[in-house]
């Protein structure tokens, strides 16, 4: 039996270990490219709602659009820190509270120890679109949001958790998806951890909640204290 885990532990290092770096950061590219349209077309159609409806406001949201846009367009590797994806998830969620006002309730609850972790960029944006999308939309009395990360031992664990319509839903419901970010996110993960990333989405406890768990961020090494020089002592009068 020790033998036979060896040997699976063994595999799997070699297996990740093995991959290809310009094969995986192609993929990873490929991936990310499938979700930038479907990202732009909603901010953009978000900020000419917004523009028509509550000109005073255009000047804040052009801000946060603009950083939107510099994320989405911009090559940033294969790996951003969490802190970064935070900060880029708050532009989308401060757009999409102009346009819904007091039907989007959005309630942050995070851990600094967490914001260096690595992940993909642009991996929470479009997972609290969907949220905004399924959960809060199509109800006419809107829903909560919330955002928690949380650092517990080796691992950096991420919740996105909305509620979902009920009896108050107003016209019809948003159509179904058909989960292409939610694979989308679970790929790219894969590729840039492995078996070290988590991903699970679904119902729990009436709530519908996304749950990410990645590495956690290796702590910084102390520099090294420079040798201080030995000093010379005065020389003794003859």
């Amino acid at each position: 039996g020790a033998l036979l885990a060896a040997a699976l532990v063994a595999a799997l290092v070699l297996r990740a270990r093995g991959r290809t770096p310009a094969a995986t950061t192609a993929r990873l590219a490929e991936l990310q490219s499938r979700i930038r349209p479907h990202f732009l077309f909603n901010t953009l159609n978000s900020a000419i709602a917004l523009v028509r409806e509550e000109p005073a406001q255009a000047e804040s949201l052009l801000e946060d659009l603009s950083d939107l846009f510099r994320h989405a367009l911009v090559e940033q590797g294969e790996a951003v820190t969490l802190a970064e994806e935070i900060t880029l998830a708050r532009r989308y969620l401060h757009i999409e509270q102009v346009r819904f006002g007091a039907r989007l309730q959005v309630q942050w609850q995070l851990d600094p120890r967490a914001d260096s972790a690595r992940l993909p960029p642009l991996l929470l944006q479009p997972l609290v679109e969907n949220a905004v999308k399924h959960g809060i939309e199509p109800s006419a009395r809107g829903g909560k949001l919330r955002v928690q990360t949380e650092l517990r031992g080796s691992r950096v664990v991420v919740r996105i958790t909305n509620t979902v319509p009920g009896e108050n839903a107003q016209g019809p419901a948003a159509p179904p998806g058909h989960g292409i970010a939610l694979a989308n996110v679970r790929a790219r993960l894969a590729l840039l951890h492995d078996v070290q990333g988590e991903f699970s989405a679904g119902m729990d406890g009436g709530l519908y909640q996304v749950r990410i768990a990645l590495p956690a961020p290796r702590p910084a090494r102390a520099p090294a204290p420079s040798p201080t020089p030995a000093r010379r002592s005065a020389p003794t009068a003859p």
